[in-house]
C-alpha cells in the first residue's frame, strides 16, 4: 500500500474505500485524527494495540510508526466488544506496515499471562512507545491492561484509551470510570469531537520521567 502519512488524505482514503473492503477507524474523525498525529510526531518504534477489530487503527498507527518500528496487535477472538477479526482479515492486516517494519497479529486475551508473554518476546527486550488500549470495556478490563502493559511503556511515551465519554452502562462502557480515575495522576489530553456525544472520545497520557510509577 502506499506509504502516505497526511492524516486529511488517510482520511479521505478510509471514505473512499468502498464497503466490501473497508477497514475504517472506529473513532470519530477529528479524535482519531488528532491522536494520530501526536503518534506520529512521536515516530515509535514500538506499538501495541489491544483490540484492533476492522483494523482501520492498525493501518494509522504502522503509517505513524518509524519505517522500521515493531507493531504489535493484540485481539481476543469472539471478544464481547468488537473483537475477534475473522482470520481471513490477516493477510490484510500484515499488508499494513511497510518493507522493514514488523507486525505481530496475536489473537490472544490480553488478560492471560501468554499475552503479556508474547508481547514481550516481540519486543525483544525493549520499552514500548506508544500503547492503544481499546479491548475490554468493563472496568477491571480496562484497568487490567492498563496496569499489565503500562509498565512496557517508556519515559515519553504515550498511552491512550477509546471511548472515555460515559455511556448509559447498559451498553457496557465502564472505560470513562477508569480514566476519570487515572487521568489526573499523569500528564493528559482529552480529544473530543462533540461535548454533548455520549459516546467515543480518546484520552492521552504522556508517561513522565521515572515511568508510571503504579
Amino acid at each position: 500500500m502506499h506509504w502516505e502519512t497526511d492524516p486529511d488524505r488517510l482520511l479521505a482514503f478510509f471514505d473512499e474505500q468502498s464497503t466490501g473492503s473497508t477497514f475504517k477507524p472506529s473513532q470519530q474523525p477529528t479524535e482519531i485524527k488528532a491522536l494520530y498525529s501526536r503518534v506520529l510526531a512521536l515516530r515509535p518504534q514500538s506499538v501495541l494495540e489491544i483490540g484492533t477489530n476492522c483494523g482501520g487503527t492498525l493501518f494509522l498507527f504502522c503509517r505513524a510508526a518509524a519505517p522500521n518500528a515493531t507493531i504489535i496487535s493484540l485481539d481476543l477472538p469472539q471478544g464481547r466488544f468488537g473483537g475477534g477479526y475473522h482470520p481471513a482479515r490477516i493477510p490484510l492486516y500484515r499488508s499494513f506496515a511497510s518493507p522493514s517494519q514488523r507486525i505481530r497479529l496475536l489473537r490472544m486475551d490480553s488478560h492471560q499471562p501468554a499475552a503479556l508473554a508474547r508481547v514481550q518476546t516481540s519486543l525483544r527486550g525493549k520499552s514500548l512507545d506508544f500503547l492503544f488500549i481499546d479491548g475490554d470495556h468493563t472496568y477491571e478490563g480496562v484497568r487490567k491492561d492498563f496496569y499489565t502493559y503500562g509498565p512496557l511503556i517508556r519515559d515519553g511515551g504515550l498511552i491512550a484509551f477509546h471511548d472515555i465519554v460515559p455511556v448509559p452502562l447498559a451498553l457496557g462502557g465502564e472505560v470513562p470510570r477508569f480514566w476519570g480515575e487515572i487521568k489526573a495522576r499523569f500528564p493528559h489530553q482529552e480529544f473530543i469531537q462533540d461535548p454533548t456525544q455520549n459516546c467515543m472520545g480518546i484520552g492521552l497520557i504522556e508517561v513522565p520521567p521515572g515511568g508510571l510509577r503504579l
